[in-house]
């Protein structure tokens, strides 16, 4: 679901879903890091540096206020006529139970870019995780194009879930992103995390085919 772009000139923006937008690259250079994100002593995950020192943007207690289920009204019509054929990996959750979905994995620039544009469902226990090509940024995601709602789970190299935007809206152009480091982005369907239990500061299982 996403394009890349430079965001404060290093950042990487990707997009839920969508086309390029040279006006949205424009107004994605004033986005700043969302209030919330700390830097935490998290026992047994180690920073990139070998510190205990992680950034982290704790999950709300509260949930967030819920949104239409998809397919949005007015979505618009696929132009290459179905998703991609993309390798499709086991991702889980050994902190929740061991809750997994499957995922669709994507990492080219074409397929990154697209994401989950057009799609009018989701099965619950499936998602979308983003192998994206410039490590461990501040990556913001827009729902451009996408018809259904989302929780983006945003993961460090070792599986550290830094930060999750809930119930991202549908065909949505605002910028979202978690104030953290990150290498992945997890899609699944809004309001997928909290029935499961996945919160910030657990780990995701990595699949073989992203290490």
């Amino acid at each position: 679901m996403r394009v890349l772009m430079l965001v404060l000139a290093s950042s990487l923006v990707a997009e839920c879903t969508r086309a390029p937008n040279e006006d949205f690259a424009e107004r994605s250079s004033a986005v700043a890091a969302p209030v919330g994100a700390t830097s935490l002593s998290v026992p047994g995950a180690s920073a990139a540096d070998g510190s205990l020192q992680r950034c982290l943007r704790p999950t709300p207690v509260q949930a967030p206020a819920p949104v239409p289920p998809g397919p949005a009204p007015g979505c618009p019509v696929d132009p290459e006529g179905g998703p991609p054929k993309v390798p499709v990996v086991r991702v889980s959750f050994p902190d929740a139970a061991g809750v997994a979905v499957d995922a669709e994995l994507v990492a080219s620039s074409h397929d990154t870019t697209r994401g989950l544009m057009y799609r009018k469902s989701m099965p619950d226990d499936h998602g979308m995780l983003f192998d994206l090509p410039l490590p461990r940024e501040d990556h913001a995601f827009w729902m451009h194009n996408t018809c259904i709602p989302l929780d983006l789970l945003y993961v460090d190299d070792d599986g550290f879930i830094v930060g999750i935007v809930e119930n991202a809206p549908t065909l949505n152009d605002g910028s979202r992103s978690v104030g953290c480091l990150s290498h992945y982005v997890l899609e699944v369907n809004a309001g997928w995390t909290r029935r499961h239990g996945v919160k910030a500061g657990q780990r995701m299982a990595l699949p073989p085919e992203v290490k």
